[in-house]
């Protein structure tokens, strides 16, 4: 005869917690790599050093034209 423990509550959510862990773990596929990079840039933190230096940079630049449409509704 198999002996079979039943979990409680919280040993349960630990184990769902452990599976999920290993399953965001395997490996992906990506099907460009526009989408790697979008996946990557969610899991990587900026350096606030880095995003300074962005945020002052894209300060110089210039803002883009209206488009047509915008101009010619008045929008």
């Amino acid at each position: 005869m198999k002996y079979e423990k039943k979990l409680s509550s919280q040993e349960q959510q630990k184990l769902s917690e452990v599976q999920a862990q290993q399953t965001q773990s395997t490996a992906r596929e990506f099907a460009s790599a526009d989408e790697l990079l979008r996946f990557d840039a969610k899991q990587t933190l900026v350096p606030p050093e880095i995003a300074q230096r962005l945020g002052r940079t894209l300060q110089n630049e210039p803002r883009p034209e209206r488009p047509w449409w915008r101009r010619w509704l008045g929008g």
